[in-house]
């Protein structure tokens, strides 16, 4: 086939680590051939469609699909049709893969919610696939984008994420034709042109040797099937031996007669020329993540150091076994052609028992690697300086800005390694860990709300395992968890779900824990809908519990919660029995500051029910508790709520003079509470997320 392409650089790749969703298309310096079929590629856009020859509007955007084998140039077309039709789409060239390199297929959910992120958008925490693919079609409603679909796995997945304008164009790579979807003729590729091949192996090995035996060079395309990603191996092959002539090259191959296809012949006998340690490092790099590696990943599948890793994966890249990703980190990709061949030679050179170790080995590095990018956060806490310090250089990050870059570089890949971690369905101490210290450092650099998405999918991965192996206590712990993400994004009633059945699961575990947790949150969640009665209900069934088994600090806790829901209901009688009891707990314990809150509280609800007096005298004694204590904030917050009070009672002047006195605790270290009120415990559930346990 004449005028074809190859890319030459390999998936181009953002700072995520994946295809940029929104990216200025690549400069074509690097793209060879494909003429005429980006000519007829160009010309499908503006044809009339048969819904258009019918007098009907077309139902949704005109697909192009580039079919072919991995390997053949696929993408590089596609990123060359859509660098070229660009300028006729202002809003941008959206993109996302939707087969991982293992041949898994991408969810059509993670792929809405990642081209949903590329367009700038909060994706919906805890959507499903059905609202994601509504929110991308509504937010593409009023666009005028490219949409680039790389391996596309079936023509399900490019339907749920066909915008419905035929204002935008969609550009769809797949191995094969998508049965379904209206109006798609496949642009099928093969080899390249002669031509175009040893241009291509020109670039790769050196023009000297192409230059004085072009028959030869002729012949070893021939050999590679004029394969793009043949002819990349064949080109870092003999540039590493620059006294080869590409003769002897074509020769070996030819002499190999062995029924296999060029591409893996000449993988063969460029990985049988490895150094020892290389070849040892490049089979189980088709245990990377995502495809994805870096010196790290290839330290500990290799188990060798980090800088000797580096220096593998770069003569990897001239090899042509990898792609560098374009990255501020030394990150790199392993092309999904050769995963195939990877995955066999590690299944034949090593042993099942060797193999799990490299993966567990690669999994405890980057457990080790997120304590440290969680570590660098707590600059606060000695201990968490004496963990840092104790671990390796290799391990640590310079600043937190460092390992917060790392973390969303790194962040596909991680969640893979997530996903790779419960794989056989087990949820062993390494897979715990690994979720937890994930959870804990997206939550530490980005926070709850901007790490939604990402959270809910790991605690499901640890949900769907639980309740495969009927775990209980690791189902309680997933749906605790997954509740107060609900909780957190204003989705209370799938909280409200979620916690009772995290009860039923503790329940069965006979985990006083997660029951304890579970019913304490069914009353936040209760108390979130406004239905006071029943949030107190279950706040005195977790109190229950707590008193039974002695635990006190907990318990004064609950009294607050009971208090607190008893005070929005109007039942001020009940509100300060129950404080009453919160504040003799916190006395027994001898928590100074947790005696001030609490009678913060009892006056605001004295001067609820109307006795604005015995208010300013609680008010008083709170102070003082404060003053104890040593909380400045907390001192400042019960000053401006006895101004308030005093306001009420007509004492202006004595108001101002708290005020003034507020003012001056808190002087310039923070500034001044924009609220009266002092509540201890809000929201539906105040306790820390957790991963894959019960108990952290």
């Amino acid at each position: 086939m004449a005028d074809q392409a190859v890319d030459l650089g390999g998936a181009r790749v953002s700072g995520t680590g994946r295809p940029p969703a929104v990216e200025a298309a690549p400069t074509d310096s690097q793209f060879l051939g494909r003429t005429r079929e980006l000519k007829e590629l160009r010309a499908d856009i503006g044809r009339a469609g048969l819904n258009t020859l019918a007098g009907r509007k077309a139902p949704h955007a005109r697909v192009l699909l580039i079919a072919g084998r991995p390997g053949f140039g696929r993408t590089a077309l596609a990123e060359e049709l859509v660098r070229q039709v660009t300028d006729g789409y202002p809003d941008g060239v959206l993109r996302t893969r939707l087969t991982e390199p293992d041949g898994t297929r991408v969810p059509v959910e993670r792929a809405a919610r990642e081209l949903l992120e590329g367009l700038g958008l909060p994706a919906p925490a805890g959507a499903d696939e059905d609202d994601l693919s509504e929110a991308l079609r509504e937010a593409l409603a009023d666009r005028r984008v490219v949409l680039l679909l790389d391996d596309a796995a079936d023509a399900e997945q490019v339907d749920a994420l066909l915008p419905d304008t035929p204002d935008s164009l969609v550009v769809a790579v797949s191995g094969g034709p998508l049965t379904g979807i209206s109006d798609v003729r496949p642009c099928t590729l093969g080899g390249l042109d002669t031509k175009s091949a040893v241009e291509l192996l020109e670039r790769f090995s050196g023009s000297v040797r192409i230059t004085v035996d072009p028959r030869s060079a002729e012949g070893l395309a021939e050999v590679c099937g004029a394969q793009p990603a043949a002819l990349r191996l064949a080109g870092g092959w003999l540039a590493a031996r620059p006294s080869v002539a590409v003769s002897d090259l074509a020769k070996q191959l030819r002499a190999d007669e062995d029924d296999r296809p060029p591409l893996a012949k000449i993988f063969r006998l460029s990985y049988g020329s490895l150094p020892t340690t290389a070849a040892r490092m490049l089979p189980l790099l088709a245990l990377a993540p995502a495809g994805l590696v870096d010196p790290h990943i290839a330290s500990g599948l290799a188990g060798c150091s980090v800088d000797t890793a580096r220096g593998t994966l770069d003569d990897f890249v001239a090899l042509g076994f990898l792609h560098e990703v374009d990255s501020s980190l030394p990150q790199y990709e392993v092309p999904g052609c050769l995963q195939p061949l990877l995955r066999s030679l590690a299944e034949s050179q090593e042993r099942p028992g060797e193999l799990q170790l490299a993966r567990a080995r690669m999994l405890e590095r980057t457990v080790r690697l997120l304590q440290s990018c969680r570590a660098i956060t707590e600059t606060d806490s000695p201990l968490a300086r004496e963990k840092l310090l104790a671990m390796p250089k290799a391990l640590r990050f310079p600043t937190p800005r460092a390992a917060e870059e790392w973390l969303r570089a790194s962040r596909p890949a991680l969640l893979a390694a997530a996903r790779l971690a419960v794989a056989d369905g087990e949820l062993d101490t390494l897979a715990r860990r690994l979720m937890s210290q994930l959870v804990r450092a997206l939550v530490a650099h980005f926070g709850t709300r901007a790490a939604a998405c990402d959270l809910y999918d790991l605690h499901g991965l640890v949900l769907d395992v639980a309740e495969r192996r009927e775990l209980p206590r690791e189902q309680a712990a997933a749906l605790l968890n997954l509740g107060d993400l609900d909780a957190r994004t204003g989705r209370t009633t799938s909280a409200l779900a979620r916690y009772r059945a995290a009860l039923d699961a503790g329940r069965r575990a006979n985990d006083p824990y997660a029951t304890g947790r579970a019913m304490e949150s069914v009353g936040g969640a209760h108390q979130e809908l406004e239905d006071y009665e029943r949030a107190a209900d279950w706040y005195g069934r977790a109190l229950a519990q707590r008193l039974a088994r002695d635990e006190r600090e907990d318990a004064a806790r609950l009294y607050g919660r009971i208090a607190a829901a008893h005070t929005y209901a109007g039942r001020y009688g009940e509100a300060l029995r129950n404080w009453s009891s919160a504040l003799t707990g916190h006395r027994r314990l001898g928590d100074v500051a947790g005696q001030a809150r609490v009678l913060s509280e009892m006056a605001r609800v004295q001067e609820y029910a109307g006795r604005p007096e015995e208010a300013l005298r609680t008010c008083q004694e709170a102070a003082e508790w404060a003053r104890r204590a040593d909380d400045v904030r907390l001192q400042a917050a019960i000053q401006l709520r006895i101004a308030d009070t005093l306001e009420r009672l007509g004492d202006p002047a004595a108001a101002r003079l708290h005020r003034a006195a507020a003012d001056r605790l808190l002087g310039d270290e923070a500034p001044a509470p924009q609220t009266n009120e002092i509540e201890p415990e809000q929201g539906a559930n105040a306790c820390e997320i957790r991963s894959a346990s019960a108990k952290d």
